[in-house]
């Protein structure tokens, strides 16, 4: 039998196997690493990095398109600078047949090329002949024509360029493609036989695709099958844009181009467009025809250009009849905006409504039309603003000046019966969107009412009982301009309101709506009686009326946050507004107090009716004092019945938000009757101590006991403040009434908790009293205090040395050292002047030798007192 060895031997067996465990493991997982490392495949070793491939930062069919227009470019310039300076060395023969010849050369120039396969060389060779078309026009002006108007040839010019570059880009190089094939990549842009043909694609889908030079060095570049790839669209795509721009038909000439399609040049087709937008134009001007009409020539060409945007299947065509006719809209519109806004009377009003209405039609019908959602929605809005701009102007010149803008709301909202389920979406949204601009600049201008009405009440502030005013609008403009034609402003206020509680009916918009609404009506109530220059009574009698209905549908309506607001800021107002009167002042500040008492007592509401009721019954009590002609500080105790009001309605409150929030005013409250008696010292320690007694009060309930060290504050104030009214200079008169609470509170503390330190429980009344009566000491001449507050120190540091308590014990030897130096002061000075001056070094060396051959033994007598001390509490 094996002998159990005793548990200290066993507990050392097993440390050391243990050990030898530990020790082994490290091997092993040293070992399991290694083998680890030994098993990952290794990279196969890599040779240097191959050199870079320089590739070339160009591609050949953007080097040769940048030749093209460099070359049609230089052409063009040779062509105007012979037209302008070298024309006069020719005959008249001469002339017309060099610049026809170069003429016909560059228009026909594209048919070859095109049939070869040379789109791009032929649409630089296109672009110069037309260029030359106008230098043709020129020439033909400055020769044949000299006496001609030269805007009215400019007309003429520009109508017969359009439409000859129209043909041109219809007939010239035109070709159909192989029957019983189809070019699937084919772009189709340009014009159709039909009049808004389309552009062909590239070259390489019929059989001159395939000749030599289509498959030579020119043919297979930027001409070929390669210039044109990056610009072709299929069919497919086309169909899907389509499709997804809000699910429109597709233009029957988009998509694929059929067996049979037309192909020719790009470029004639946008420029007979761009020549076409000054026709009508030049000629308004040549026959001298007012504004009226070249406003209406604007539109006209705007509606031909939307037209084209709308109907051409060319991308190219279709951008560029866009730019006009957004253009020459946009300049119409603003055209006829400002004739409107001129026009002296009805007439000239209407005449340019006409116009606006054109150019509301030419949106309007855009906007039907248009496959982009966008698109339609924003010219839908533009249409529906520049109706209202039509009839509003007409409006303006048979009303008052003060009915300019209500007649335009009331416009703005007549467009809202035309959103009807019938209309296309983006149409629908277009026009409420423009009916709810109108009505938002509406809002807008009438918000400097809203303003002045609200911030104007309070400059009553600086003239307090001044005497009531006459009308509400003196009491509100006594420091702010009233606004200029501003009497109809509630009436836009209010019809914004009940528009938005009439149509608003979705249930995501609903509740937003009604809130506007509701603030819409309330700036309407805030800013009648000064709109209407009520009497001023009157005018108190409505804010007063606007906070009632506000608190009343407070009590219907969660949450009523929005209605409380008001009504708060109805009432401040009010206030402000009511200071003008002394009868007024009273009466108000009393009927807003009992107000919002009654609204207090209704669930929901307390944590701001009990606030603002104590708020207003503390500026009540402030107006009575200042009413019987009290001082500031005789006010303050009135002042004070609202913290006693205050105390006593939240220890029987149930509801912690309002009670916490009864509690805070009543110390805002408090905090006013101090900073009204702060004048008055004898009044201020007084205001002080009854606010300590509405604390201590406060303490009382159990929820709130840590309100006594307030209570104990304010009564330490509170002697402070009649000391210095009684020209007390002495400390202890000051410290001992902080120096025994503390220490009472210090021994109940510690009675009720024994692990709270001496530190926590002593050591702040000690020092408030010990350390400036220490301080007063060494400058009183006098033995009696130093002898008083030695007697007091040795008292302490027995009382620590016999309770075994630190705070005590060092505090009072600290402070009984300190008295005692100061009393062998005089002496130690004395006798440091009488020895001889050798005395001092020799006692410093002795006092460092002693010091040095009794260090060991003074460290540790200095290790046991810190263990006594550690052991006290």
């Amino acid at each position: 039998m094996t002998p159990i060895p005793p548990p200290a031997e066993e507990l050392r067996l097993l440390d050391a196997e243990l050990r030898q465990l530990d020790a082994r493991r490290a091997v092993l997982l040293h070992r399991r690493a290694w083998l680890v490392h030994m098993l990952q495949p290794r990279p196969a070793p890599t040779g240097p990095p191959p050199p870079p491939v320089r590739r070339p930062e160009a591609t050949a069919p953007g080097v040769q398109n940048v030749l093209l227009i460099l070359g049609g470019v230089l052409l063009t310039v040779a062509a105007v600078a012979f037209t302008l300076v070298s024309w006069g060395h020719l005959g008249i023969v001469g002339r017309s047949t060099v610049l026809g010849a170069v003429t016909l050369a560059a228009l026909g120039s594209p048919v070859p090329l095109l049939r070869r396969g040379l789109r791009s060389t032929a649409e630089s060779l296109a672009g110069l002949g037309l260029v030359l078309t106008v230098l043709d026009a020129y020439a033909l002006h400055t020769v044949a024509l000299p006496d001609t108007d030269g805007v009215g040839f400019a007309a003429l010019a520009s109508a017969t360029l359009a439409a000859g570059w129209a043909a041109y880009g219809l007939t010239v190089g035109a070709r159909r493609a192989a029957p019983g094939r189809q070019s699937v990549g084919v772009s189709t842009e340009g014009l159709t036989p039909a009049g808004l043909g389309q552009e062909p694609a590239a070259s390489g889908a019929g059989p001159e695709g395939s000749g030599p030079e289509g498959s030579g060095p020119e043919g297979s570049g930027a001409e070929g099958s390669g210039a044109d790839t990056g610009r072709q669209e299929s069919g497919a795509g086309r169909a899907s844009g389509e499709a997804a721009s809000g699910g429109r038909a597709a233009h029957p000439a988009s998509g694929a181009v059929r067996r049979g399609a037309v192909l020719g040049l790009r470029l004639p087709v946008p420029a007979a467009v761009v020549a076409a937008q000054f026709p009508l134009i030049l000629w308004a001007a040549a026959v001298g025809a007012g504004a009226h009409a070249i406003t209406a020539a604007l539109l006209v060409t705007a509606a031909f250009d939307a037209v084209i945007a709308l109907r051409a299947p060319s991308t190219v065509v279709r951008v560029v009849a866009a730019a006009g006719a957004f253009g020459l809209g946009g300049w119409g519109t603003f055209a006829g905006c400002y004739l409107s806004w001129t026009a002296d009377g009805p007439s000239g009003a209407a005449r340019a409504a006409a116009l606006l209405l054109l150019a509301a039609s030419i949106a309007l019908s855009t906007a039907w039309a248009a496959a982009r959602p966008g698109v339609a929605t924003g010219t839908a809005t533009a249409a529906g603003l520049i109706t209202v701009v039509a009839f509003g102007g007409v409006l303006r010149t048979v009303l008052p000046g003060e009915w300019t803008v209500p007649a335009h709301l009331v416009c703005g909202l007549v467009l809202l019966a035309a959103v009807r389920p019938g209309l296309p979406e983006p149409v629908r949204r277009g026009i409420a969107a423009a009916s709810g601009s109108v009505q938002a600049l509406a809002v807008v201008w009438a918000l400097p009412v809203v303003v002045v009405s609200l911030v104007g009440p309070l400059a009553q502030a600086g003239a307090v009982w001044s005497g009531a005013p006459a009308t509400a609008r003196d009491a509100v403009t006594s420091g702010l301009p009233w606004p200029r034609d501003a009497l109809t402003a509630p009436l836009v206020l209010g019809l914004v309101a009940a528009v938005l509680v009439v149509t608003v009916r979705s249930a995501a918009w609903r509740p937003r709506a009604l809130t506007g609404a509701l603030v819409l009506a309330w700036s309407t109530a805030l800013s009648l009686p000064a709109a209407l220059e009520l009497p001023y009574a009157a005018g108190l009698s409505v804010h007063g009326l606007t906070t009632v209905a506000l608190l009343a549908l407070a009590r219907r309506t969660r949450p009523p946050v929005i209605s409380v607001v008001l009504a708060l800021v109805t009432s401040v107002d009010l206030a402000f507004l009511a200071l003008a009167s002394e009868t007024a002042t009273l009466s108000v500040f009393a009927a807003l107090a009992v107000l919002f008492a009654v609204t207090a007592r209704q669930p929901g509401l307390g944590p701001v009716g009990a606030p603002a009721a104590l708020g207003h019954l503390a500026a009540s009590a402030c107006a009575v004092g200042a009413s019987l002609g009290w001082q500031p500080q005789h006010t303050a105790l009135l002042v004070l019945a609202v913290p006693v009001v205050a105390a006593l309605l939240a220890a029987r409150l149930a509801d912690v938000p309002t009670t916490v929030s009864v509690e805070i005013t009543g110390a805002v409250t408090a905090l006013l009757a101090v900073t009204l008696a702060v004048t008055d010292p004898p009044m201020l320690a007084t205001v002080l101590a009854l606010c300590g007694v509405i604390a201590a009060g406060t303490a009382v309930r159990e929820d709130r006991r840590s309100v006594g060290y307030a209570a104990a504050a304010l009564f330490v104030l509170a002697t402070w403040v009649r000391l210095a009214a009684w020209d007390v200079t002495s400390p202890e008169a000051y410290t001992l009434p902080v120096t025994v609470p503390a220490l009472l509170v210090g021994v109940f503390r510690r009675r009720e908790d024994p692990a709270v330190s001496s530190w926590t429980a002593y050591a702040p009344g000690l020092s408030v009293s010990l350390f400036p009566s220490l301080l007063a000491t060494w400058a009183d001449p006098q033995a009696l205090r130093p002898l008083l507050l030695g007697a007091a120190a040795l008292a302490v540091t027995l009382l620590g040395a016999r309770h075994r308590l630190q705070a005590p014990l060092l505090l009072g030897g600290t402070a009984l050292t300190l008295d005692a130096l100061h009393e062998l002061a005089p002496y130690i000075v004395q006798m440091v002047d009488a020895l001889p001056r050798w005395v001092a070094p020799a006692l410093a060396g002795v006092l460092l030798l002693a010091l040095g051959a009794t260090y060991e033994q003074r460290i540790r007598d200095a290790r046991r007192v810190r263990d006594v001390l550690g052991r006290m509490d």
